[in-house]
């Protein structure tokens, strides 16, 4: 499967532009990385490409065909969660994921809904009534209806959102394997979500993009501009974005991003979130 994203503009009705003259191309098989902080467009972008909203200016293809003409194709090959995505509280695990099978199409759904259970890691659970699980378990039960009908374009908004670290764990996991053969799009905060799997990574700021690459070439723009100081010794510095404060028994000891760094600050290596943040902060400042 192959996606282009051809100077794409999304304006609402209200005259918000979520998303300004947007170009991107995605193939599969791979694991991409959607990174940007609240309001960036992220959302926007995923609601286009699952055909729930249609752009205002350009075009995106599938195949080499546009998403209008390849539609119905698409949305049969489409697993989605949604930042937002509901469920029936008095349907029980397995009630839900056959009404989500129906709405899929799937002819006898029964052995796939006890395979996507088993994924998820909701045996247990299966009969259990939604409203009794708590909101990690509902959250994996946003994931199972996703995986139904094994899917090639798999669109997760925000998906680790209420799981415990061990959980967050096995879904990186689960979200690599599906990978190999397949398009996975995962839109997280958690940084630590992207790091670990995704081949690619594309930051979003302000509807438009920012930086797309492998996390290695991210993580190079922020070579040198990365430091550790006392907060003691740190005067009231402009363009430094102070990234975390730690106290120890000497002091706080903050870590912080910028253009240009004090001559009292150590140079740190970078990781992944000090870049991240570091080309947020380039732009907000711009």
């Amino acid at each position: 499967m192959e996606i282009s994203i051809q100077n794409v503009s999304e304006t609402y009705p209200d005259g918000k532009q979520a998303l300004k003259n947007f170009s991107l191309d995605l193939r599969a098989p791979g694991l991409v990385g959607l990174l940007g902080p609240n309001g960036a467009g992220k959302s926007t972008l995923m609601k286009l490409l699952a055909a729930a909203l249609l752009p205002t200016e350009g075009r995106i293809l599938v195949d080499g065909q546009p998403l209008a003409k390849r539609e119905r194709q698409l949305k049969a090959g489409l697993g989605y969660l949604p930042q937002d995505f509901g469920l029936f509280d008095e349907l029980s695990v397995t009630q839900f994921l056959d009404y989500m099978a129906a709405l899929k199409g799937l002819r006898r759904p029964a052995e796939e809904i006890r395979r996507v259970i088993r994924q998820v890691n909701l045996t247990e659970k299966a009969k259990a009534k939604i409203r009794t699980l708590s909101g990690g378990q509902r959250q994996r039960v946003g994931i199972a209806q996703a995986l139904l009908g094994n899917p090639q374009l798999l669109i997760f908004d925000e998906p680790t959102v209420g799981l415990d670290p061990e959980e967050r764990i096995q879904f990186r996991s689960l979200f690599s394997h599906m990978a190999q053969d397949r398009l996975v799009l995962l839109s997280t905060h958690i940084i630590e979500d992207v790091q670990s799997v995704c081949g690619q990574i594309v930051v979003i700021s302000q509807g438009q993009i920012r930086f797309s690459g492998t996390p290695e070439q991210l993580i190079r723009l922020a070579e040198g501009h990365v430091g550790v100081f006392w907060e003691r010794d740190a005067a009231r510095e402009r363009g430094l974005s102070i990234t975390a404060r730690v106290n120890t028994g000497q002091g706080i000891r903050c870590r912080a991003v910028g253009d240009f760094l004090p001559d009292y600050a150590r140079a740190e290596e970078p990781s992944l979130e000090d870049a991240y943040l570091y080309l947020i902060s380039r732009e907000a400042a711009r």
